[in-house]
């Protein structure tokens, strides 16, 4: 399945259809179809019965043990889950080595079902340097009639060597109001929700409803428009017990950061606006060199964002940072 605000880029491949690389790495905003995207290309060049428009019929043996996801010429390379466990989710999912070693003697044997193998990576920044490195050898001498689908969220973390030996294909998100559509219609339960959702997720509708964090990010909004030593340090403890990880508490001050640069421009806020009146008391309070260091200071934690360090101390200390930046007498 494509969803509808990607049919142009699909069409536009499917005129190139007899000229399709070997590798092709899509692009685009997170949650807006690219895994989807990725999967409809590798069943259409599976398919044993494709139509005259190179669309997978849906009915051959192929398409079958696609839907079923067990096509034996067909891998898919995600990230390694981590174990049951209470710190699960402060660890960095990778795509290791071992994932990539072990579809090296397959891909050099001939295929199960006699056509191409696809091989899809999702997302391909999530290969650590060994696995990447191990890719890119395949890539510079690619087997016979295999093609690799790589989809990535974030283009600038994909080794420069791996993006070259691709086709870039950039999918764009759907605008605001085809966002607004979806999301209402797939979440009726949540409609009312739908308009401060989609801002906080850039408009991308088919993130996974998380009700808890968005109580909880609520709940840091709250704190940041009117910031307290005692809250910050209350709303620190709170947040380490719920084992989340600091990247998270990164993403949500970052994004309210860069709404109070807008804000203090006269621009209105891409990610809070139903708190455009907090961001524009507090924005008053500090001015943009200071945000731009604090927003420094993000950048810089960022790769420690899923590093068993103390979380707890890290998230006082980032948010006193805050505090004393909109109270700078109490240096």
């Amino acid at each position: 399945m494509i969803y509808p605000w990607h049919q142009p880029i699909w069409q536009q491949l499917v005129s190139h259809w007899q000229r399709l690389p070997h590798a092709c790495l899509l692009i685009g905003r997170e949650h807006t179809g690219k895994t989807a995207f990725a999967r409809h290309l590798a069943q259409a060049l599976l398919c044993e019965h494709p139509s005259s428009l190179h669309e997978p019929c849906g009915q051959c043996p192929s398409c079958h043990l696609f839907a079923q996801d067990a096509h034996p010429d067909f891998y898919l390379l995600t990230p390694e889950q981590p174990e049951t466990g209470e710190t699960t989710a402060r660890k960095l999912q990778q795509i290791k080595i071992d994932v990539i070693r072990a579809i090296l003697e397959p891909l050099q044997q001939t295929s199960v079902r006699g056509g191409r193998r696809v091989v899809c990576i999702s997302p391909a920044e999530s290969m650590n340097v060994q696995a990447a490195n191990a890719l890119l050898k395949m890539l510079e001498e690619p087997p016979e009639a295999v093609v690799f689908i790589l989809v990535s969220h974030n283009a600038d973390r994909v080794l420069p060597t791996i993006r070259s030996r691709c086709r870039a294909l950039l999918l764009p998100p759907p605008d605001a109001a085809t966002a607004l559509q979806f999301w209402r219609q797939a979440h009726p339960e949540s409609a009312d929700q739908a308009a401060p959702l989609l801002a906080f997720h850039s408009h991308a509708p088919l993130f996974e409803p998380q009700p808890e964090q968005d109580q909880w990010r609520e709940q840091l909004l709250q704190l940041l428009a009117e910031p307290r030593l005692l809250a910050i340090l209350d709303y620190a403890a709170q947040w380490d017990k719920q084992k989340l990880p600091l990247a998270v508490l990164l993403d949500w001050l970052y994004k309210w950061l860069l709404d109070m640069l807008l804000v203090s421009q006269q621009q209105a806020p891409l990610y809070y606006p139903h708190h455009q009146s907090s961001l524009h008391t507090v924005a008053q309070k500090t001015q943009p060199h200071t945000l731009f260091r604090l927003i420094d200071h993000v950048h810089r934690l960022s790769p420690y964002g899923h590093h068993s360090l103390n979380v707890r101390m890290q998230a006082e200390s980032l948010l006193g940072e805050y505090l004393l930046a909109l109270n700078p007498k109490t240096r």
